[in-house]
């Protein structure tokens, strides 16, 4: 939506609430014309239904002011006597409009002194429900949200079974673009897997103030920029629209921020024409095959003792000849070659000047690949850049897309001969209106990343992993080595190794359970 449109759906619901409620206002010794006042009218309604004046601030906050409407019609009919099930049932049923029915057709009195508590144990309940889903969205959506790790194109900085939190504040909350969604889920109802989100009605981009910006290597979690499928993960293959806040989340690595000139070489990535140094923490993992002794290999010594995924053909196989592993770190490469069935190992590499399928620009006029990719210039806001046949190709989605349709903008990119045009009209340079993000993983030939989709824009940035506070290892054997006693509550950043809080906090609860206790008796006696 436009803000023109925001403007007269915003002028809409102010005439809505005041035809339904200007009776109530009187009634209940306000003057008529407060109903008709914007925020104001909110203020003085807090007053009448007898709760907090900071209220009126949950229905300004998108997804909680969805939640919070039913609420306060709720609250609005129940201060003018109207208590039953079936008057709680109508009003939420007719989206509010039974209030036009208590204002114009019922005699009723404001009871100003009402009690708040519910009459009834089931809505006592329900109260309790509705406020512990405000809270937990308003965290979710603002300050830390949980995320699970799926793929393992971060091994060994995040393992496939980490579950996460994640920081909104770090870079900046992203308020939510999607105005009604079911609440604490992201693009899927569990169970019933279907959207949980309707599209039609979207909020400007906004994101509030962070206390840091991006840094080169900082690990990201973001809205994956392509995503049309309508289901994470699902075999169908369905394509539906997403909006921004809707789409599947990632995880990888930032490897180049705006501004940077970015290339890969042989694996490794460089800025400016020099190879980037990766956190202590940070294990780059490639591809490896070899020749074999002609034996078998038992997959499990595999894991436990080289962290190979030998039950995941996808993964790793073999033959009697031949093996290859996808992903594995040099160190652990180099302690395989000593296992007694391999003969020989290499690291995959393909060479510079070999054209690969699904490599971003993905036009086929490029020999890149996977190993051997660019140089790309990043963009970076308010800079400018020449727009020619080569250019076409690397920014044609983020001015079409990033900074056309996904804002409202109609932007058309084409090309006669070899000139560049937008919208019909020759161009020979363009100026970005936001920064972009060049995202990789550590698992080099495990990972679907930037390579594959281009730049990730600055408003698909979802926020910063900073806390792994459990890991589940499903291909350990036996229930207690599944959990990774040494990555429980752990922080994802930092140098050296991670260092468990576990058994600090652990410590600490037991602790307060026996002050709670103890302070529990002290005051019985």
């Amino acid at each position: 939506m436009t803000l023109s449109e925001w403007f007269i759906f915003f002028v809409a619901v102010q005439v809505i609430h005041f035809l339904g409620t200007w009776k109530l206002y009187v009634k209940a010794g306000r003057k008529a014309w407060e109903a008709g006042v914007p925020v104001y009218n909110a203020v003085v309604l807090m007053k009448i239904i007898n709760r907090p004046w900071w209220w009126v601030i949950l229905l300004f906050i998108p997804v909680i002011n969805v939640i919070m409407l039913p609420v306060i019609w709720v609250e609005t009919i129940r201060s003018f006597g109207k208590n039953t099930t079936t008057d709680t049932i109508l009003v939420i049923v007719t989206l509010g409009f039974y209030i036009y029915y208590v204002n114009y057709m019922l005699d009723v009195k404001h009871i100003e002194d009402r009690d708040l508590k519910p009459k009834t144990g089931t809505g006592e309940w329900i109260s309790s429900i509705l406020f512990a889903v405000v809270a937990a969205t308003l965290v979710h959506t603002y300050f830390m949200q949980p995320y699970t790790i799926p793929t393992g194109s971060l091994e060994r900085t995040l393992l496939v079974g980490d579950f996460l939190f994640v920081s909104k504040f770090h870079y900046g909350a992203r308020t939510p673009m999607t105005a009604v969604s079911f609440p604490m889920v992201h693009d899927t109802i569990p169970l019933v897997r279907t959207k949980s989100y309707n599209s039609d009605i979207q909020y400007p981009y906004f994101r509030l103030p962070g206390f840091q910006k991006i840094k080169r290597n900082d690990i990201v979690v973001f809205s994956w920029p392509v995503d049309t499928v309508r289901f994470f993960r699902d075999p169908s293959g369905i394509n539906v629209y997403k909006p921004i806040d809707k789409k599947s989340n990632y995880v990888k690595r930032c490897v180049g921020i705006p501004g940077d000139s970015l290339s890969v070489v042989d694996g490794y990535v460089h800025i400016n024409g020099k190879q980037t140094e990766l956190p202590d923490r940070a294990q780059l993992q490639f591809s490896y095959s070899g020749t074999t002794k002609g034996s078998r290999f038992n997959p499990q010594t595999l894991y436990d003792r080289y962290k190979i995924k030998a039950k995941n053909p996808q993964e790793f196989g073999y033959n009697e000849e031949r093996f290859f592993i996808k992903g594995i770190t040099k160190e652990s490469a180099n302690k395989f070659k000593n296992h007694p069935n391999v003969a020989s190992i290499k690291r995959d590499i393909a060479p510079k000047g070999e054209k690969a399928y699904g490599v971003f620009p993905n036009n086929g006029k490029v020999n890149w690949n996977y190993d051997n990719f660019g140089a790309i210039y990043i963009p970076e806001e308010g800079k400018t850049v020449k727009m020619d046949l080569k250019s076409f190709s690397l920014y044609r989605r983020v001015i079409e897309v990033y900074e056309g349709s996904e804002m409202g903008i109609d932007n058309k990119l084409s090309v006669n001969g070899t000139q560049v045009l937008l919208n019909g009209n020759p161009i020979d340079t363009y100026t970005f209106k936001q920064d972009y993000y060049w995202m990789m993983g550590d698992n080099r030939h495990n990972s679907e990343d930037s390579r594959a989709w281009g730049y990730v824009p600055a408003n698909h940035v979802v926020g910063k992993p900073v806390f792994i506070w459990m890991s589940w290892d499903t291909d350990a054997k036996g229930l207690f080595n599944k959990i990774r006693w040494e990555r429980l509550f752990t922080t994802v950043g930092g140098s050296g190794k991670p260092v468990s809080y576990f058994y600090y906090f652990l410590i600490a609860l037991i602790g307060y359970i026996v002050f709670s206790k103890y302070r529990k008796r002290k005051k019985s006696a």
